[in-house]
């Protein structure tokens, strides 16, 4: 969280959970942070009075005069599991070798499915926000930030920041510096676009399979 303060508000900012940030001293430089371990996640007005989204986290940048100054959200998002990992798990504790067949993996498609229709709907609500000029953030590794673009038609066009923009930041693992040691978090780069961009993209009838790919997989099966 502390790089994408940085980056969005300039050097030496300082980050104080949400719920505290109005009882120290403000030097200009305080971001308040909302999210998980940080005070709460704020939720999304809803829409069609059902539903809502939770926004991951808030940097909300604080003036000397106490007063908000400016804000960005962030998603974060690492990959989700398909199929049951229980036997391999038991096997890991109870050290042995796991024997059996496994149907456990990652669950790829969810990033079409779930992740990119909200990233959507949340920087159009965000767009609205006089306060949000930079926009969104989004974190996440480096093999899932190239399966989105994979899905996205790898097309997408660069933009500065700005109201209703997307900026992902991808990372990948570096090198534990000593056994038992945990392995950091490496930045590997930045790309800012816009909502709309996603959104086209996802959407576009080009970015579709072969023609015939059905009728291809009936014929295998007769």
């Amino acid at each position: 969280m502390h790089e994408v303060a940085e980056s969005a508000f300039g050097p030496r900012v300082r980050l104080i959970s949400g719920k505290d940030s109005m009882s120290v001293a403000h030097t200009g430089k305080n971001v308040a942070v909302f999210g998980k371990r940080w005070g709460k996640e704020l939720r999304l007005p809803q829409r069609g009075q059902r539903g809502g989204y939770f926004v991951d986290w808030i940097l909300a940048l604080i003036d000397q005069e106490e007063q908000l100054k400016e804000f960005v959200a962030v998603e974060v998002q690492s990959i989700d599991t398909t199929g049951n990992y229980r036997a391999e798990r038991e096997a890991y504790l109870n050290e042995r070798k796991f024997t059996g067949s496994s149907t456990a993996g990652l669950n790829w498609e969810n990033v079409s499915k779930r992740i990119l229709p909200q990233l959507i709907y949340k920087g159009h609500v965000l767009r609205r926000e006089p306060l949000c000029r930079q926009g969104m953030f989004f974190i996440c590794p480096t093999p899932v930030y190239e399966r989105i673009l994979q899905r996205l038609g790898g097309k997408l066009l660069q933009y500065a920041r700005q109201p209703g923009s997307l900026s992902f930041r991808w990372y990948n693992l570096g090198k534990a510096s000593g056994a038992g040691s945990h392995m950091p978090l490496v930045s590997e780069g930045e790309f800012t676009t816009t909502i709309d961009q996603i959104a086209v993209a996802f959407t576009s009838p080009t970015n579709l399979p072969p023609e015939g790919v059905y009728e291809a997989a009936i014929r295998a099966e007769l």
